[in-house]
Parts: structure tokens; C-alpha cells; sequence
């Protein structure tokens, strides 16, 4: 078969549960009549790592990226990518003769040659291709979705994302934008959704120019959603005790169903074209948290830092609580690790970074406590008690986590090359291998 016939498009919809889906279509079975014909056409299930720290989104797509596990590929943060040894299909598929495109795809390198088109995911520092429209959006969508949890979005970036709807997004979705940016005043859960929306558009445009043979889009709004609301979700609610604070979200409000009608028009209109395969894929899915846990985030990781005295050369928040912290030497990275361990909170003693990471010259840190943050909350550093609400920013309240059940579904030309129910997600990277015949 010639290189010009082979295309096949992985929709990585990040996380979501199928089963929740098929549990609203028992409640309403005019809705979501497209993934109703995913369930019905061959939906697979797939497992990830058993080890709870390891059942990470950034986890499970490197295994997907690499067709390695874990164990193998050893990938252990977001953003670790960047330098690792572990070939990924991208590199390989174009090796092998074919053209990739890739959007979004999480903790993924660019390293393609000569990249249909290549948007990086919002966390991984890696470069974009050299279109203007991507570098835009590049800066664009890492800027907006890393300062999300403030909605500190810049002058530069507004008008980046003005104008690429203004170019990308499709007459057909005009209204289903409107709606969501009109509605996100007080549905803040429809902000990811209106990007997600956007992502897909620029996907439709720049598949349909650049023709890549094969090509990746990554979607987050969804796996977002089921973190911060799974407890409103109407499957989910009914069956659970844990409530969210009516201050936080109404009672009656339902997210999810918001996310998986979103979704509901992509797969549709994705399964409609003709002029490529179709694998969708969702690395792994979640299950209602069992607490009620608060998620917040250093508001100004250099600042904070600096009021610390610490000698730092470069910090790159990561996703929702993680950053990465680089130094000059390893000396002033220990010396740092040492005074963000001396950081507790005053009430109960606990450590307000309970992940610090030494790598040598760096040091990858987590904002672990989980308590609400009010006026009263206070954290301990050299004898000094510091009010600690100035400092952070509210994210969310911890609604669903991880669970290593994924899924995974494809159309009937990628049939023959799908892996087995249950099997390892990294399956599906060998298959993509196997489809343009490349050897793992």
C-alpha cells in the first residue's frame, strides 16, 4: 500500500469514562447517539500501571507514545520527556517515509524532521514546527492554561486566541462557541471546553492542508472535569455521599454531561470522514475521589521563591500543583531543597510541599496540602509565621482519581492491527507502528 493511502488520526480524549457515558445513555438514549455507536462498535477496555504513583496521565501517554511501559520507558513526570532515550511513534513513522501532525499530544518531544504541523501539549517544554500559527498557539495555549486557576489570561494572549477563532474555528460551531463563552461566566468548567473546541477545529484545518498520513490530537477539557466535578456528574451523585460545597459549584449543576456532549459532536464527526482511520484512545479513566481534598497553586512561583532567598536560575510551573525548579549548581539546589523542607504549616505541622525532588541541578516540587486555606492558615519557615492565602490560588476541590481501567476504540480499516481487550496501553503504540509497518 502506498504512503498516500495510509492515514489514521488518534484521538486522545484524556481520561474519560465510558462507563459513565454508557450510564447516561440509560438515562437519556436521544443523547450522545456517537458514542452510543463507539460502545456498540467494538470499545475496548485497556490497563495501565497497577502502582498508584505510576497512574499518571503524563505516565500512560509516554507508554502510548513509546509502545513501552513503565517500567520500560521510566517517564516518571510531565515534561520528563524532554531528552529521554525511548524512541516515540512520531519520530519512528516519519523515519519509516510518512508525514506526522500532532497537536497537543501530552509529555511529547518534537522530534520530527519536518512535522506536517506540531503544537507541543501546554506543560512539556519542547519546540512547535516553524509555522507562525503554530508558534502562536503554542505560546498562546501554554500561557492561558497554566495561569488558568488565576484567569490571568495576558493582553498578548487574548488577542493570540481572538484571532485563531477568528481563522480556525468552524460556521458549523459558531453558536456551541458562543454559547460557552457567554455561559463560562458562571460555568467556569466551559473555559477547557471552548479550547478543546478550538484544538479540534485547528486539527480539522491543519489535517485537511497539510495532509498528514499520520496525525494525534489531545484532549484535556474532559480528564479537567471529572477531577473538579466528578461528584456533580448525575451517575455519579446518586450513588455517593461526598457533596461539593454549594459555594464552589450548584447541586444541580452536571459538567461531565456539559464535556461528553462536546465529545459526543467530535467522535461523530470524526467517525463521518472518509479519508482516514480512527483510533480513539483514553490512556487510562477515573473513579469518585473519597474526600472532600483542596488543589491550590503558587501564585507567582518566582516571587514566592525569591522572598525565600533562594538562588534559582529558571522555574517552569507544570500541571494544576507541580513545578520544576533549575539551578546553577547542585550545591544551590540542595541548599534550596532544604529550606522548602523547613516549610510547614502552622496548625498541624504538615510539610506545604510534600514532593521535593532532587535531580542534581534541579529540583521538581508539589504543593501537597490539601486543606482549605482560609485567613487563619499560616506556614512556619526560620521562626517566622507567614500568612499563607496571599501566596496561592485556589484550583479546585479533588473530585475523581485515577484508576488504571482505560479505553480504546477503532474503525474497521485499524481493526485487524487494534490490540487485545485488556491489553497494556503501550499496545496501541506498537499497533500504530504495525499499521505503517514499522518495527517496534
Amino acid at each position: 500500500m502506498s504512503a498516500f493511502a495510509l492515514r489514521l488520526t488518534l484521538l486522545e480524549l484524556n481520561e474519560i469514562n465510558f462507563d459513565v457515558a454508557a450510564q447516561y445513555l440509560e438515562r437519556y438514549p436521544t443523547k450522545l447517539t456517537h458514542i452510543q455507536r463507539i460502545i456498540n462498535s467494538g470499545l475496548i477496555t485497556t490497563l495501565a500501571e497497577k502502582n498508584y504513583d505510576e497512574l499518571e496521565p503524563w505516565v500512560q501517554w509516554a507508554s502510548v507514545h513509546t509502545g513501552l511501559t513503565y517500567n520500560q520507558h521510566g517517564i516518571f513526570r510531565l515534561g520528563d520527556v524532554v531528552g529521554a532515550d525511548s524512541p516515540q511513534i512520531f519520530e519512528l513513522i516519519e523515519l519509516a517515509g510518512f508525514s506526522v501532525g500532532s497537536i497537543s499530544a501530552m509529555n511529547t518531544e518534537n522530534r520530527l524532521k519536518n512535522a506536517a504541523y506540531f503544537i507541543p501539549d501546554p506543560w512539556t517544554k519542547t519546540l512547535s514546527d516553524d509555522s507562525f500559527w503554530s508558534k502562536a498557539l503554542t505560546e498562546a495555549v501554554s500561557q492561558a492554561v497554566n495561569d488558568n486557576s488565576q484567569a490571568k489570561i495576558t493582553f498578548k494572549t487574548a488577542v493570540q486566541i481572538i484571532l485563531a477563532l477568528l481563522r480556525f474555528a468552524r460556521p458549523k460551531h459558531y453558536l456551541r462557541y458562543v454559547k460557552y463563552i457567554f455561559q463560562s461566566r458562571w460555568k467556569p468548567w466551559l473555559k477547557p471546553l471552548v479550547l478543546d473546541l478550538l484544538l479540534y477545529d485547528i486539527h480539522y484545518s491543519f489535517f485537511k492542508n497539510r495532509n498528514p498520513n499520520f496525525s494525534t490530537l489531545f484532549l484535556n477539557a474532559g480528564a479537567h472535569i471529572q477531577h473538579h466535578y466528578f461528584f456533580n456528574a448525575e451517575p455519579i451523585r446518586q450513588s455517593i455521599s461526598i457533596k461539593n460545597p454549594t459555594w464552589y459549584i450548584k447541586e444541580s449543576a452536571d459538567p461531565l454531561l456539559d464535556s461528553l456532549e462536546l465529545y459526543d459532536l467530535i467522535c461523530g464527526e470524526l467517525l463521518d470522514r472518509k479519508d482516514s482511520e480512527l483510533i480513539i484512545a483514553t490512556g487510562l479513566s477515573q473513579k469518585p475521589y473519597d474526600r472532600v481534598k483542596f488543589y491550590y497553586r503558587l501564585k507567582a512561583h518566582e516571587k514566592f521563591l525569591e522572598q525565600l532567598g533562594l538562588s534559582y536560575t529558571a522555574v517552569h510551573p507544570r500541571m494544576t500543583r507541580d513545578f520544576l525548579v533549575e539551578f546553577q549548581s547542585e550545591l544551590d539546589a540542595a541548599e534550596a531543597e532544604a529550606i522548602l523542607k523547613k516549610i510547614l504549616i502552622e496548625s498541624d505541622g504538615s510539610p506545604l510541599f510534600g514532593v521535593i525532588e532532587n535531580r542534581g541541578s534541579s529540583l521538581f516540587v508539589t504543593l501537597t496540602y490539601s486543606n482549605e486555606i482560609d485567613e487563619t492558615t499560616n506556614f512556619i519557615i526560620n521562626e517566622q509565621v507567614i500568612l499563607l492565602k496571599p501566596h496561592v490560588v485556589f484550583v479546585a476541590i479533588k473530585n475523581g482519581m485515577h484508576q488504571s481501567e482505560g479505553y480504546a476504540f477503532c474503525t474497521t480499516g485499524f481493526a485487524s492491527y487494534m490490540p487485545e481487550q485488556g491489553a497494556h496501553v503501550a499496545e496501541i503504540g506498537k499497533s500504530i507502528l504495525s499499521y505503517f509497518g514499522v518495527k517496534h
